[in-house]
């Protein structure tokens, strides 16, 4: 199994968190805020260089607004539109 950051899913997933990111009005200076983390670790998630895990990613959608389970419906019906 191929690790997750480097596969074409991961890499949509990341650039649908930004999407919503971005959709919310919320910068990455305002998110690292809300999750207590820097800018620089955003950034570094946004750019796959990092891997994100549940927990993280649970976390950030709270701070954007939203819940896990509603990003990951939204995540699962853009993957459904590209296949």
């Amino acid at each position: 199994m191929e690790k997750s950051i480097t596969t074409t899913e991961y890499r949509a997933l990341v650039s649908y968190l930004r999407q919503r990111r971005e959709a919310s009005g919320v910068t990455q200076v305002e998110l690292a805020q809300r999750i207590d983390e820097s800018q620089s670790l955003v950034s570094k998630m946004e750019r796959c260089e990092i891997r994100i895990d549940v927990i993280q990613l649970r976390t950030i959608c709270e701070a954007m607004g939203t819940d896990l389970i509603s990003f990951l419906r939204g995540f699962e019906r853009q993957l459904s539109r590209k296949s």
